[in-house]
């Protein structure tokens, strides 16, 4: 049987037992309750008001019609007692009873039994008395009274019982949800931190060992399938390395030899140019592998984000910025002494991607500033905005939430496929930082990209 099936099936009959448990602590108060207060349950069914409408006094005395006799059971007999209790009708009375009552009698018998017979009597308007006697055990009477204080001890008791139901049945109910999650609660937690790339392993025991047993070996086998993957891309990787320095070298040497025809240093160049974004590609390969991966531990160290930043544009600018891109950086709260904790070489990685986003993906040129500025909430902000073509609002949807995409911008038609290795970069340092990042439409147009590291969430 199926693991899931048999836990429910389990539980269902145990929510079974806890029923039946309930019910027998119901009929154990019932019959304490009954025992307490004496109670009877049964009543007449033998009408006396319903069997005098049936007598009639004339000038001969009392007379029965057919059916008022009909309604005597068989054993049962009735007799009228005038004022002075002389019985003055008689209806299958047994001759040994006697004919006259005393008036102390007369209240014993209107009451309680007589000679074993069950009485039920009813007074009539001249002071007579309908009396009739049901058979010997047919009828069990008692006569019930009780002091005030007892009758208000029972009407507590009561109300202890309704309200002692109520409380063992939210006991019950939360012993029983208190299983389930006992139960589940380890796994939904595994199943959790599967999904957020952590090891998982659970006990395998209990009732549900079987599925616990199913998502260890579902979590071992992801984490070699990922050992796996990172292992062939730092081969990889590790390969390209040399064929790429010896392009590198021999289309350098290509590019600067004048004995060449222009056109073939032009073609050297543009070797050497795709080379090195093979190079940089790998690079990024290899960084976005570790990390998801956990694979690089951050070297974490307390630095001045404005210096950090004015680096970043720095190292731009003296790579050779286009004369199309102007890049501007500027402080938000000049004079102030911003500190965080973080990765230098990571956050200089993540500027280094954004800025070189801007210009990638902004063909015709554009305005880049970068700010920095204490944030709100403790730490730092970093803000790169450009005025170029902007993203769209499907990818700008995509981008807040954390989900890769190719580029911020349309592709070129006649470039290569976009890789968007660095944007991916860019979220997984933010990410290993437990910063936050945002992507906003710049007005008029444009991108702003703005990062939050330090400081509470």
């Amino acid at each position: 049987m199926n693991p899931v099936k048999r836990f429910f099936r389990r539980y269902v009959f145990s929510t079974v037992g806890l029923l039946a448990l309930l019910l027998a602590a119901n009929i154990l108060l019932v019959v304490g309750l009954l025992l307490i207060s004496e109670v009877t349950p049964p009543r007449e069914t033998f009408s006396i008001t319903a069997f005098c409408g049936h007598l009639t006094q004339g000038p001969d005395g009392w007379q029965a019609d057919a059916e008022a006799t009909a309604m005597l059971d068989p054993g049962a007999w009735a007799m009228v007692l005038d004022p002075e209790g002389n019985v003055v009708w008689e209806y299958q009375m047994p001759d040994g009873l006697a004919r006259h009552y005393s008036a102390g009698a007369v209240a014993m018998l209107s009451r309680w039994y007589l000679e074993d017979w069950p009485m039920t009597v009813w007074a009539q308007d001249d002071g007579s008395l309908v009396a009739v006697a049901q058979p010997k055990g047919s009828m069990v009477k008692y006569y019930l009274a009780m002091d005030k204080s007892y009758f208000s001890f029972l009407s507590m008791l009561l109300n202890v019982v309704v309200y002692a139901n109520v409380l063992l049945i939210v006991a019950l109910f939360l012993h029983s949800t208190r299983r389930v999650e006992k139960a589940m609660g380890p796994i939904l937690n595994g199943i959790n931190s599967m999904v957020g790339g952590k090891p998982v392993h659970l006990r395998e025991d209990g009732e549900l060992a079987e599925i616990s047993a199913g998502l260890n070996r579902a979590a071992a086998y992801i984490v070699q399938k990922d050992n796996t993957r990172a292992d062939w891309i730092r081969g990889v990787s590790h390969d390209i390395r040399t064929p790429l320095s010896v392009i590198l070298g021999y289309a350098s040497e290509l590019e600067e030899n004048p004995a060449l025809p222009e056109a073939a240093r032009v073609q050297a160049a543009v070797i050497r140019r795709q080379s090195e974004k093979l190079t940089g590609l790998v690079a990024d390969l290899n960084l976005t592998t570790k990390l998801e991966y956990a694979l690089r531990p951050l070297e974490v160290k307390q630095l001045d984000p404005v210096e950090l930043a004015r680096q970043a544009v720095s190292e731009v600018l003296n790579g050779g910025l286009p004369d199309a891109y102007a890049l501007s950086f500027t402080e938000a709260a000049p004079g102030a002494r911003l500190t965080v904790a973080g990765d230098p070489a990571l956050l200089s990685r993540m500027l280094a991607n954004l800025l070189h986003n801007c210009v990638d993906h902004n063909l015709g040129g554009c305005s880049i500033e970068v700010m920095v500025g204490p944030a709100q909430a403790g730490g730092c902000v970093f803000t790169v905005a450009d005025d170029g073509a902007g993203v769209s609002a499907d990818k700008l949807r995509t981008l807040n939430r954390g989900a890769p995409v190719a580029s911020t911008q349309a592709p070129d038609p006649g470039g290569a496929a976009e890789h968007g290795l660095g944007l991916r970069i860019v979220q997984q340092i933010v990410r290993a930082h437990h910063g936050r990042l945002s992507f906003a439409t710049a007005s008029p147009h444009g991108l702003v990209v703005r990062v939050w590291i330090g400081g509470s969430k």
